[in-house]
């Protein structure tokens, strides 16, 4: 996502490169810390033991503060041929998407939800915009940053990849009731277990479907204006409705 954002304003990947590896590290990072016994508490994860079942909580805890550092200084010490505006802007978007406005504010949300019934959707948005979209989103914003992006074009990359972000949430969701412990690589049902309220659980799995695939249009609707350079991220967007894990 970080690299299809930069290349389709005119970035090449080499200088998307350091900050796509350090997505891929804070991601990271947020599923150790998620699977943790205080969290979600979940022992598999890609179809392995997760991090703390195998290293211990502690060990677990120390990766995940590892990699959220280590990512931010892949950032600032190997990114080349970029501006030192648009490295210093991406750091701050970045930070911005994986801390309290981001990330860590829709866990708090969600950790707090949990077990309640009364959670209404303007909340599920909240909680999934922030613990997943807020990341995606800056996947691809990014990248366009250092690629040199207009104004205007972040915009229209942002309100995909919002899109787009709710939308694989959706699919998560569904994919938590009708999918087995070995098709996701992780513990099946563990929404329901742990008194979640859900897409599904509002809306059912067809209506769920179909909220999902038109965030999918909207979303490909942003991306109109760049015509076939946009392929890559078009393709990405249609993956998330049909991905089976």
């Amino acid at each position: 996502l970080c690299i299809a954002g930069c290349e389709l304003v005119g970035g090449t990947a080499e200088m998307a490169i350091p900050t796509a590896c350090a997505l891929e590290m804070i991601h990271t990072m947020s599923l150790i810390h998620d699977d943790l016994p205080a969290m979600d508490n979940d022992n598999y994860r890609r179809g392995k033991l997760t991090n703390h079942k195998v290293y211990g909580e502690d060990i677990a805890i120390l990766a995940g503060d590892g990699l959220l550092t280590y990512a931010f200084e892949l950032i600032a010490t190997k990114t080349e041929n970029v501006p030192p505006q648009q490295v210093l802007q991406t750091i701050a978007h970045l930070a911005r998407a994986s801390g309290a406005a981001g990330l860590v504010g829709g866990q708090v949300v969600d950790l707090e939800s949990e077990g309640k019934t009364d959670v209404s959707l303007e909340t599920l948005n909240y909680i999934h915009a922030h613990k997943t979209g807020a990341l995606l989103e800056a996947c691809v914003v990014c990248g366009a940053i250092l690629g040199g992006a207009s104004a205007a074009d972040l915009q229209r990359l942002s309100r995909f990849a919002q899109n787009i972000g709710l939308a694989f949430q959706i699919i998560d969701d569904i994919l938590d009731i009708t999918a087995t412990q070995e098709e996701l690589g992780k513990t099946a049902g563990k929404d329901v277990q742990a008194g979640k309220v859900t897409y599904p659980s509002l809306w059912g799995i067809d209506e769920s479907r179909r909220q999902a695939s038109q965030l999918v249009a909207d979303a490909k609707s942003q991306l109109a204006a760049f015509g076939s350079k946009a392929l890559p991220l078009l393709g990405i967007a249609d993956f998330i409705t049909s991905r089976s894990n």
